[in-house]
């Protein structure tokens, strides 16, 4: 648990109490279920399960209480904590600026935001939690690694993996971003080896992860089989928990070719179900699901309630579907993607409440679920379970083995990481609709788009790609206002090259329809616009209707349907990628140099100490609400 105790804790609002009060509430229990009138025959039963149980475990048995173990007999309910989080994307330094807080509600109604998240902290707070929790498990919903910074992602991850054994982290699903360099590279972060073209970094050989990943959903195209593990079964003294891993089926559409090639992804409620069966049938009947999709919580506030009276339907987007179809023998979801927070309940198919939670991104939070395992039945007492989400605050110490960590490998980044690459006058915001700073990467893209071709009319950025804010604050090795390497690549971490199409203005117009229609309906991807480029995005309407045809403009002239422009576009977007498939049918396509160089070309060319770039206004996309 945190060490400074949080004023809003909805875990307290679901009856949640301290540890000597769940003990009595167990006690509670057994007495009413008569555990103590039939004890002797449930001990006639069962000592010879739970004597191979508790040795097939020695080998994975993490206590966090102690090595010895002093087994007792155990009545019928018992408490397993589940800890969780998801999205980690390779922040094992705090983040910086908004991507480093959390907004908590407070008892008034008001709020206040919380500065959040570090691996130093993380692994603090999950080993305070874990404290007097003997069964405790620790899981994750995907994408720790991927569009990481470069202390990680120089790395290709290794520094992250590291970082998670070190955290005792005991399972996690695959997310997409698993997949940005390819299943090959996935199976090498899982078993080991050095990096085929890197080679190795240091003089130990990177022996993988001491988790396994799932990918219950994801199969080789060739054999139809999973690339992975589909699922993995926690034990201890008895007690069996499965765990089913799976990420969204629309991996394919936000994930390069290249990463996804020679896979199928399959459906996410008829893998998890599947799978379900095939754990019952092996007499696991708790079972969890880490589902790498995601809903949308009616508020950003970490600790929002969304189950108290009047709070709506909770939350919406993918994850609400899936909850609702996932069979009833699945137990609680581990949810992510979307990058927020929420534990909420969704009846599952039965109409029975099931716990659903998020842990938002990159570190900042941590839910801590108790999970009641009836040890007669096998299964989870769905009414007991409790759960929240904490803040990984910056008040407790660091954990001074993820220091050493860190440390380690900054030392190999830092000649790489530390060279300068321009100045800013202040921070410059990744937030909104239309941001700061996806305007500045558009107009550096069309800034090196212009040196390959003369005739480039635009560029155009998805927000996705954009990975973190330019902070003005200076950190380690910095003077303020100074960007460094490292922050540059924090901030475009997919190495995706700057690609020149020819497209009609028939085209250009339906590119900006697809922002908030077909697969972006229900989930806008506003494209951030380079300047000359002007229209209106009117919200009040739906669909594709919500962008104003005739308000699209170049240099303040109407887009003709006929002519021809030349557009400048990642290499994602350029094949299609993000829900954008028109973007993926432009002719005369010419390939420039990496995102990232383009920007530092951009930085170093237009700022200096002493006449460092502004922050862009912001106002070439008008917002009608």
């Amino acid at each position: 648990m945190p060490a400074t105790e949080q004023p809003h804790d909805p875990r307290r609002r679901r009856g949640s109490s301290s540890p000597a009060s769940r003990s009595s509430s167990r006690r509670l229990r057994a007495l009413a279920a008569g555990v103590v009138a039939v004890g002797a025959l449930a001990a006639a039963a069962l000592p010879s399960t739970a004597t191979a149980s508790a040795g097939e475990n020695r080998d994975r048995d993490r206590d966090h209480g102690g090595k010895g173990h002093h087994w007792h007999w155990p009545g019928r309910y018992q408490d397993v904590q589940l800890l969780s989080f998801n999205d980690l994307h390779g922040h094992l330094e705090p983040p910086a600026g908004s991507s480093g807080r959390v907004t908590e509600l407070q008892h008034d109604g008001t709020t206040r935001t919380i500065d959040a998240g570090g691996v130093e902290y993380l692994a603090t707070h999950l080993r305070e939690a874990r404290k007097g929790n003997r069964y405790s498990v620790t899981a994750a919903g995907g994408d720790m690694v991927g569009a990481s910074p470069l202390l990680s992602g120089l790395f290709h991850d290794e520094p992250t993996i590291e970082a998670l054994n070190k955290l005792d982290l005991d399972v996690t699903s695959v997310g997409n971003h698993e997949f940005d360099e390819g299943a090959t590279e996935l199976a090498r972060l899982q078993r080991g080896g050095c990096h085929p073209t890197d080679g190795c970094y240091t003089d130990k050989r990177f022996k993988g992860a001491d988790f396994p990943y799932l990918a219950a959903n994801v199969l080789d195209e060739k054999t139809g089989r999973p690339i992975l593990k589909p699922y993995w079964v926690w034990k201890k003294h008895g007690v069996k928990v499965g765990f089913i891993g799976v990420t969204l089926e629309a991996t394919p559409d936000i994930v390069s070719a290249d990463g996804v090639k020679g896979l199928k992804f399959k459906d996410e409620v008829e893998t998890i179900n599947k799978y379900a069966r095939v754990l019952q049938r092996q007499g696991v009947k708790s079972i969890v699901a880490l589902i790498h999709e995601g809903g949308f919580p009616a508020s950003s506030a970490y600790n929002y309630d969304c189950d108290s009276p009047g709070a709506g339907d909770g939350i919406s987007g993918p994850i609400a579907e899936i909850a609702e179809n996932v069979t009833p023998k699945v137990d609680a979801l581990v949810t992510g993607h979307t990058h927020a927070a929420y534990v909420c309940t969704i009846p599952d198919p039965s109409g029975k409440p099931r716990m659903v939670t998020s842990a938002a991104s990159y570190g900042r939070l941590y839910t801590d679920t108790t999970l009641t395992y009836d040890r007669w039945t096998g299964d989870i007492a769905r009414t007991a379970v409790q759960s929240a989400n904490h803040v990984v605050t910056r008040d407790v110490p660091k954990a001074r083995d993820m220091t050493r960590l860190i440390d380690k490998w900054n030392a190999l980044a830092a000649p790489i990481g530390n060279r300068p690459i321009g100045h800013i006058s202040a921070d410059i915001s990744r937030d909104g609709t239309e941001s700061p700073l996806g305007d500045l990467i558009a107009d550096a893209q069309l800034a090196h788009a212009r040196e390959q071709d003369p005739k480039a009319d635009l560029a155009l950025m998805n927000p996705g790609g954009i990975r973190a804010p330019l902070t003005y604050t200076a950190s380690a090795g910095e003077g303020d206002g100074v960007v460094t390497y490292a922050e540059g690549f924090t901030v475009q971490p997919f190495a995706n090259t700057v690609n020149l199409q020819d497209f009609t203005g028939a085209q250009l117009i339906q590119v900006l329809k697809e922002q908030v229609s077909g697969a972006n309906e229900a989930a806008p991807k506003i494209l951030q616009v380079s300047e000359g480029l002007t229209y209106t995005l009117d919200l009040t309407k739906s669909g594709a209707d919500r962008v104003v045809t005739d308000s699209v403009r170049l240099d303040g002239a109407p887009i003709d349907p006929a002519a021809t422009y030349r557009v400048a576009t990642n290499s994602f977007l350029a094949g299609g990628g993000d829900g954008f498939p028109t973007l993926g049918e432009g002719a005369n396509e010419l390939v420039g140099a990496e995102d990232l160089a383009a920007l530092e070309q951009y930085l170093t060319a237009n700022s200096s100490a002493s006449d460092p770039i502004e922050p862009p206004t912001a106002d070439r996309i008008t917002v009608v609400q």
